[in-house]
């Protein structure tokens, strides 16, 4: 996603037809995307797992939106639509998951540990909120820098009974640190539904440190969008951290080995996608701003994109034998 310019970054103001449609467009990409991770998985030229993100693209885009190239994310193993939200190139994240050394990390990392510290992405992490202490310190870098940036911390609904989280966000609270804790309540932890083992609102955490809470619908990027302006305001002008709940829903199963989901209703599939993120704005376009969105021909330009995006990574090498030492201890 190109980095977002002053009228985006506005907190007060509606944004323009453009900025929506440019939201849209990063939406449409995020889910093309997956769609061709899940083809070439099914291929079986994906090396390793990977976890698909349709149906959540609101919280990454709306997120993103709201960020300079320079301010830090911090993702998760679901975490394809941050990369590609905060910058990354899809040649280089297919590249990575076919095992290629031009991959973000030569082809060594895969789906769940992609990073691109240049747009300021830190990585991805497989573990459960594993993310969430490299967050909060890169948090406290900048606080002790004065560098004026923020950190995004994206996590799912399973990491906030990690012990880690209550750890990091007390320190974060104590020292007024610039992070903004994105919590992806996605409804599941893998096939267990979040009520049958989280108990209270995962508002409530923050809430109990002091921290400011942003309660968001996470199938409305506008929504999403209209919160982490306010939140990374907030935490750059030294308010500390900021809490984002966002309530949306994977629309596949966690990972690969699950697609017929019995631990799912068909109705509640059925309730949850029609509140669509892609669809909600298209009509939003329609509604507000008197647009008709070529929605056909975006889509059609967009695979078109991914289809060179997945050539370009197919004809890339492999990574050479000597590079399995390569990155394991610093210089």
């Amino acid at each position: 996603m190109a980095e977002p310019d002053a009228e985006v970054r506005s907190v007060d103001d509606e944004p323009t037809a453009g900025t929506v449609t440019a939201l849209l467009r990063q939406m449409v990409v995020i889910r093309e995307f997956e769609q061709a991770t899940l083809d070439l998985y099914a291929r079986a030229e994906i090396l390793g797992i990977a976890h698909v993100s349709i149906g959540q693209e609101a919280v990454p885009v709306g997120v993103c939106s709201a960020l300079r190239r320079e301010d830090y994310i911090t993702s998760t193993h679901r975490g394809h639509g941050h990369c590609l939200a905060k910058g990354a190139d899809a040649e280089r994240m297919f590249a990575e998951m076919l095992g290629r050394s031009t991959g973000y990390c030569g082809g060594k990392g895969g789906s769940m540990h992609i990073a691109d510290p240049s747009s300021g992405n830190l990585g991805a992490n497989a573990i459960v909120g594993g993310s969430l202490g490299i967050a909060t310190g890169a948090a406290l870098a900048s606080k002790l820098s004065g560098s004026g940036t923020v950190t995004v911390c994206f996590f799912g609904d399973g990491a906030a009974n990690q012990g880690l989280m209550l750890e990091v966000m007390n320190m974060a609270a104590v020292w007024s640190l610039p992070c903004v804790y994105v919590c992806e309540d996605n409804q599941y932890g893998e096939y267990t539904a979040r009520d049958a083992v989280t108990a209270g609102d995962i508002s409530d955490r923050a809430l109990a440190l002091g921290m400011a809470v942003h309660r968001v619908d996470g199938m409305d990027v506008l929504d999403v969008r209209r919160a982490a302006l306010r939140a990374v305001e907030a935490a750059q002008s030294g308010d500390g951290p900021q809490f984002l709940h966002c309530q949306t829903y994977r629309y596949l199963g966690h990972g690969m080995s699950d697609r017929d989901r019995p631990y799912r209703s068909r109705d509640e599939e059925t309730d949850w996608r029609a509140r669509d993120p892609i669809d909600r704005v298209v009509r939003t376009l329609q509604d507000r701003y008197g647009i008709e969105f070529d929605m056909d021909g975006v889509r059609a330009e967009v695979r078109s994109e991914i289809s060179q995006a997945i050539d370009g990574a197919r004809s890339a090498e492999q990574p050479a034998p000597e590079a399995v030492r390569r990155h394991v201890y610093a210089d």
